[in-house]
């Protein structure tokens, strides 16, 4: 019973997780970059595994009794990612720190680190799928099952951050080019743009 909650879990958490969004945007370019990779992992992983267990022990409810929490969230996130989308827009236009991997203007530990927590919970998305989608799904389980299942999800974060972080270092030979990491910011930009406009405008 337990492991086929733990699988179930799994699943689900991957389901969700493996979506490009903006946190994967940010590890694939840190991955590359090999910038306190390490620090990225546990953050992204940690975030995931706090919000999961916390959906699993109901949390999920405040989140639904008070749906003003999510607006707040949502405004918050788009503005953060506007900024990034427009700092990632420069980087594209003037090519500023291309090719330059693992070095301090690919950013300091603190720099990482605050950016990190930002892509992790100022996203209202992330709340909906760990605390509401995935600690709703955990009532199908009795007792511990529920537990079971969330460690599933959390197993499937920390898998899929250690993969996507440490896999991106496969793609700096593409990235010895300035060129390439123009594109990427390029992409970078219009898609945190994007996904800015998306939470202003509810789409």
């Amino acid at each position: 019973m337990y492991l086929s909650a733990i699988l179930a879990g799994f699943v689900t958490g991957a389901g969700l997780i493996m979506a490009i969004g903006a946190q994967n945007a940010f590890i694939l370019r840190q991955g590359i970059q090999r910038n306190f990779v390490w620090l990225v992992v546990a953050i992204c992983s940690l975030g995931d595994i706090v919000l999961i267990f916390s959906g699993v022990a109901g949390m999920g409810h405040l989140v639904r009794t008070w749906p003003v929490i999510l607006p707040v969230l949502r405004f918050a996130g788009a503005a953060f990612l506007a900024i990034y989308g427009l700092m990632a827009a420069r980087r594209a236009i003037i090519g500023a720190d291309a090719l330059k991997p693992a070095n301090e203007s690919a950013g300091s530990r603190k720099k990482v680190l605050l950016t990190c927590m930002a892509f992790t919970f100022l996203n209202p998305h992330v709340y909906l799928d760990t605390m509401v989608l995935v600690g709703s799904l955990s009532t199908h389980y009795a007792g511990a099952g529920k537990w079971m299942f969330g460690l599933g999800a959390c197993i499937a974060s920390v898998v899929w951050f250690t993969a996507l972080t440490f896999g991106a270092r496969f793609l700096q030979p593409i990235f010895r080019k300035p060129a390439a990491w123009q594109l990427l910011d390029a992409a970078t930009a219009l898609f945190m743009l994007f996904l800015s406009a998306v939470l202003i405008f509810n789409f």
